[in-house]
């Protein structure tokens, strides 16, 4: 049996209700996954069509045995039956981000670990930072503490009390 490996994913919602959205992927989430850390809610910007309602955000970890491309699949199947359709870029009720599997470094055309774009992303490393501020990226070396604070400009990332 392998051992269990620590996961990061990001979550968002900027359609219907986004809270509700959130707490409903975090059941399903822990229906199959040993559920870990989980950051505070923050209320962000869309990037790039910033003609889109905002998101509510978080970042939690968890603990699984599950292969990068199975937990794909499973994050895939809880966006799907939480509502979601169409493709990045557009309003949901649910984005599912695997953002890091453990040391893992891989790319495919389906899935890339690390996220490729979460050291630039505020409403990511944010969040992150606040569960994990010593956690490595395994890619650059830096810590999400480090890539957090280096983003100068919080791209309208506001923590919900």
């Amino acid at each position: 049996m392998t051992e269990a490996i620590t996961v990061y994913l990001g979550l968002g919602s900027n359609m219907g209700d986004r809270q509700g959205n959130l707490d409903r992927a975090l059941d399903l989430l822990s229906q199959r996954l040993r559920m870990g850390k989980i950051s505070s809610i923050y209320d962000t910007e869309a990037l790039g069509d910033t003609d889109q309602p905002r998101f509510l955000n978080l970042v939690c970890q968890a603990h699984t045995r599950l292969e990068p491309a199975e937990l794909l699949a499973l994050v895939k199947g809880l966006e799907k039956k939480l509502g979601r359709v169409g493709k990045s870029g557009t309003p949901r009720p649910i984005d599912i981000d695997i953002l890091l599997h453990g040391e893992q470094v891989m790319e495919t055309p389906e899935l890339v670990i690390p996220h490729p774009e979460m050291a630039e992303r505020a409403f990511v490393l944010v969040p992150l930072a606040e569960i994990a501020p010593d956690l490595v990226h395994p890619v650059n070396g830096k810590t999400m503490k480090e890539l957090s604070g280096a983003i100068r400009e919080k791209q309208g990332v506001l923590k919900l009390e």
